[in-house]
């Protein structure tokens, strides 16, 4: 079947949708009234509304509803499905995993959707508390076009709920006409906060991001709970950095970079690289992913608990993780799929600015750490040190 207009957008007319989606990965407190992680988590509890359809390999249903991320999907890849495998689809948006999580857990079962898409370190209590319904891997034959090292992630060894959408990393760019020495690490970073970057610094604004460069430079792991850590870190963040942040963005790419407002920008790598494509002067840009180590988060395909188009949502999944579909969605997001011979697809369609911002060697890549939900602590910081900067 094919479809004149085959996608409906649901999400707010004055949502900026990178904006939305970059807003964060992993804060659970807004919409959770600031309560923690693991209290919000323990609520979310699905005691669900009857028995759902199952996918079995039948025809598919002629309709597919997805709650992601807002613009997080490749239009052409969207209309393709509909035009070769008959589902319309209806995309929706969320701008928080908290988002995500509240609507889901409130309708219990019955929220229409079929597709989500979470970040993985909040599958675990997704699973625990029903919100997700396990992957039927026989009809998803492109899981082996997934690169082994990002499958059996610590949120999901087996792969039973969840396969990798895309995932990223932080570092940091600056603007090399201003800062003339070469940054390397995350301790080089927050000295040029202090010195060349003083009052022209913007960092991500989003708690973990604001605490974790410390850890990354003093060699914490980041996921430490140590009130110790946190007290060394809070003094540090707030009293030797804070004055000298100008702004807390979490879109660099979209306007700080292209217009060269600030000189020293922490970002995540694929809208470090939307800047750089963004820029009259794309040179004057150098990113760099901040040593001796930093994060890798990753967005993931599952399928919500109660989905009333398991077999169309089946097929989606394993349409977009075909190699052919999967570089489309590489070059419309900026940020790696995870799917064998990517870089090879991604080369030969010669897309601007690979190495470095979507691609990393596998020694670099093993550097990279998964984080956890953000807890009290790191809000705490972010709060005191958004207050010093005068945020």
């Amino acid at each position: 079947m094919t479809a004149k207009h085959p996608v409906t957008i649901l999400a707010p007319s004055k949502a900026v949708p990178i904006i939305a989606r970059e807003l964060s990965r992993r804060r659970l407190f807004g919409v959770a009234g600031g309560v923690g992680a693991t209290a919000f988590l323990a609520a979310c509890s699905s005691t669900g509304a009857g028995s759902a359809p199952t996918a079995t390999g039948g025809a598919l249903e002629s309709d597919l509803s997805i709650y992601t991320w807002g613009d997080y999907d490749a239009p052409d890849v969207i209309s393709a499905f509909t035009s070769g495998e008959g589902p319309q689809i209806t995309l929706d948006s969320y701008s928080s995993n908290e988002e995500l999580l509240s609507k889901l857990t409130a309708s219990k079962g019955t929220s229409g959707y079929d597709i989500v898409v979470p970040t993985g370190i909040f599958v675990p209590g997704m699973i625990e508390n029903g919100l997700l319904t396990k992957l039927s891997k026989d009809l998803i034959p492109n899981l082996s076009k997934v690169d082994p090292q990002f499958l059996g992630q610590a949120w999901d060894p087996d792969n039973e709920y969840t396969v990798c959408k895309n995932w990223g990393t932080t570092g940091f760019a600056y603007d090399t006409s201003v800062i003339t020495r070469e940054l390397v690490t995350w301790a080089d970073f927050l000295d040029a906060v202090q010195n060349e970057g003083s009052g022209r610094t913007s960092f991500l604004d989003d708690p973990i991001e604001i605490v974790a460069p410390y850890f990354w430079a003093n060699g914490i792991d980041y996921t430490t709970e140590s009130e110790d850590d946190y007290a060394a870190a809070e003094a540090f963040m707030v009293d030797s950095i804070a004055p000298h942040i100008a702004a807390f963005e979490s879109y660099p790419g979209g306007s700080i970079i292209p217009q060269n407002t600030q000189v020293l920008v922490q970002s995540w790598n694929g809208d470090a690289r939307l800047g750089k494509l963004n820029s009259e002067d794309p040179e004057r840009w150098k990113w760099v992913l901040g040593s001796p180590t930093t994060e890798l988060w990753m967005d993931n395909w599952a399928i919500a608990a109660g989905a009333p188009h398991p077999e169309a949502a089946h097929a989606f999944i394993d349409y977009v993780l075909d190699p052919a579909n999967a570089i489309q969605e590489l070059d419309y997001i900026g940020y790696n799929t995870g799917t064998l011979d990517i870089e090879a697809l991604a080369r030969d369609a010669q897309l601007e600015f690979l190495d470095g911002y979507i691609f990393y060697p596998e020694e670099t890549v093993s550097t990279m750490q998964t984080g956890t939900v953000t807890n009290q602590m790191t809000l705490d910081v972010y709060n005191k040190v958004k207050a010093a900067a005068g945020a």
